[in-house]
């Protein structure tokens, strides 16, 4: 074997890689981190984990998996499980729990596993998870209701699922005892060492955040740590209810409406890079392949059963009731890829268990990894088309996402709303977001680019992006992320480097390309000023009456193009280098001086003027 320094070096950077290359082609990371895994492992031999880690493999899995589900348990809020409908509720709560009865004992007879064994796999394929649902909905494009549909119960379903087959767990843990009240004891203990831990911890932690007792710079890792103290402290009194206690403690602190955890959460993609991206790698180098080969045709039995009857049972049961159509309930049975927190803690869960003496659960870690890849590979190559056959599948997003809240944007956002086009204002100043909401206009308050961002900006609704506001070092990050999620072509900045400020605020040229928004006159300094002079942004209507040419002639230099709108209300963006021509039926929208307005004002009432009144 290799030396163990360069190993856990490569391990790294090959986790690195994989997740380059799953931004890149726009999947989900986790199939690329398992790929790299099962090839560097069990199909060439490079990496053994077992003789790599030692002793330390089972510690670090845990903590991981604690991290995991910690991270996962921050986003669950009771408001959005109240607040996204029947259907979602009923599919984290009843279409899990079909799932699990499905599941089960399919895997009993068809795997020939013990009934412990199938119940945890049951459980532990319940979850989908928001890292595999939102790259699938990028491409797939559904129709606003399915998509929103997905995304929720996604993000709902991790913890819940990851909660049951905890339960499962430990129930079976407890059940080692040689009768049934011992039995009961065991797992009652477990349970209550749970929720108290759990909720003493939670508590904790809440009332020391809300107080400020801690440094803002130390607030992620006293988090991380406090957490892992409790992990380890409830597992000591109560064997296995640690994960239990974690789970409950980022509830706590989710629903906490007076602690601030969104930079927390944002540590959370610290550590996915850092850490739970070589676990992955580290996982699925232990698959062993073999046990999935003794299995023969079972295996094609049980991924049969997960995605065409107990998928499918879940949603059509959770859609009584509801105003869902039969094709979007085909098109929700059809998507639900399994990840992150399925893989680890069927890791987690068959390592305990082989050393409680279930040798059958070496074939728990393989068959999730399957069900992971395949539901990924299969639903990632076939959903967009079957949304199309449905007639389910949306045109590419019209919608603008607009980065600055000035007075500028801010009278963009009314005017785009006025013509019915989805637009969201995000900003890092509080006070342009409390502007923004004032005048009802959907915004989103901190960086757009963050992981929390991810998780509340819906990106299907938006096709553009339009950068404008004054944060000269914000804008190229802003500008580089997005143009990755949507594509090049997807997002405009306005161009300021003709401006004074420092050297090293300049831009570098390949940035420089995509500037040019509204054309090379157009700056913030002067959009926002015009704005504060009295300019307004009107919608002029073109027909074969009033053609482009006499849009020209009127405004001559006192507007500045901003946007056309076809008769299809598709939005053309005028940029430095645009291409279009605005035709009969469509629209321009400009920010029009208050000379020209008031000199075309006077104009309309000097043409009324001359006109004799008829009696």
């Amino acid at each position: 074997m290799l030396d163990p320094l360069l190993l856990l070096v490569g391990v790294g950077l090959v986790s690195i890689v994989c997740q380059l290359l799953a931004y890149r082609v726009k999947l989900p990371a986790i199939l690329p981190l398992l790929l790299a895994g099962i090839i560097l492992g069990p199909a060439v031999g490079l990496i053994n984990p077992d003789k790599l880690l030692g002793e330390l493999l089972f510690p670090i899995i845990s903590l991981s998996v604690a991290i995991i589900l910690f991270e996962g348990a921050l986003t669950l809020k009771l408001d959005d499980i109240s607040g996204h409908g029947k259907i979602v509720r009923r599919l984290c709560t009843t279409g899990a729990l079909i799932t699990w009865l499905v599941v089960a004992p399919t895997a009993h007879f068809a795997l020939g596993i013990s009934w412990e064994l199938a119940f945890l796999f049951g459980a532990i394929v319940t979850v989908t998870g928001p890292t595999v649902v939102k790259p699938m909905l990028r491409s797939v494009r559904p129709t606003a209701n399915v998509s929103r549909i997905l995304q929720w119960e996604g993000i709902i379903i991790d913890p819940i699922g990851a909660l049951l087959a905890v339960l499962v767990f430990e129930f079976i843990v407890s059940s080692q005892q040689e009768a049934f009240l011992h039995t009961a004891q065991a797992f009652g203990l477990t349970i209550a060492a749970g929720l108290i831990f759990g909720s003493v911890g939670g508590h904790l932690l809440a009332h020391t955040l809300r107080k400020n007792w801690v440094p803002h710079y130390l607030r992620n890792p006293y988090v991380l740590t406090v957490m892992l103290g409790f992990f380890a402290a409830s597992d000591e009194l109560a064997h296995e209810s640690g994960l239990l206690t974690v789970t409950i403690m980022g509830m706590w602190l989710a629903n906490k409406k007076d602690v601030d955890i969104d930079d927390i959460l944002e540590f959370k993609e610290t550590l996915s890079v850092l850490l739970i991206s070589a676990l992955f790698i580290l996982l699925a180098a232990r698959l062993d392949l073999n046990a999935l080969l003794q299995v023969g045709t079972g295996v094609l039995i049980v991924l049969g059963v997960i995605i065409f009857i107990a998928r499918p049972l879940g949603i059509f049961s959770s859609a009584i009731g509801s105003d869902l159509s039969l094709k979007e309930k085909l098109l929700l049975s059809w998507i639900a890829p399994r990840g992150i927190v399925a893989a680890a803690v069927s890791a987690l869960f068959a390592l305990k268990l082989e050393e409680l003496g279930y040798h059958q659960a070496s074939i728990l870690v393989p068959m999730v990894f399957l069900v992971i890849i395949t539901t990924v590979i299969l639903q990632s190559f076939t959903a967009g088309f079957f949304a199309k056959y449905l007639g389910l599948r949306t045109q590419k997003p019209n919608g603008i996402l607009i980065f600055g809240a000035g007075g500028f944007s801010r009278r963009f956002a009314k005017e785009l709303m006025v013509q019915d086009i989805p637009v969201r204002l995000a900003d890092t100043n509080w006070a342009s977001i409390s502007e923004s909401r004032m005048e009802n206009i959907p915004v989103y308050y901190g960086n757009p680019t963050s992981d929390h961002a991810e998780r509340n900006i819906d990106l299907t609704t938006f096709g553009r992006v339009l950068v404008i506001s004054p944060y000269r070092q914000l804008n190229p990050v802003v500008t580089y992320h997005f143009e990755n999620e949507l594509g090049k072509g997807a997002v405009f900045g306005l161009d300021f480097n003709d401006q004074e400020g420092p050297k090293s605020h300049k831009v570098s040229k390949s940035y420089a390309a995509k500037l040019g928004l509204f054309g090379d006159s157009a700056s913030y300094a002067k959009l926002n000023s015009l704005v504060a002079q009295g300019a307004q942004i009107k919608t002029t209507n073109i027909s074969e009456n009033f053609t482009h040419e006499n849009y020209l002639e009127r405004y001559e230099k006192g507007a500045i193009p901003l946007c056309a709108i076809d008769e299809n209300n598709k939005v053309y963006i005028y940029t430095q280098e645009n291409t279009f021509t605005p035709k009969a039926g469509w629209k321009i929208m400009s920010l029009v001086a208050k000379e020209v307005l008031e000199e075309l004002k006077s104009q309309k009432e000097a043409d009324n003027t001359a006109t004799p009144e008829k009696h």
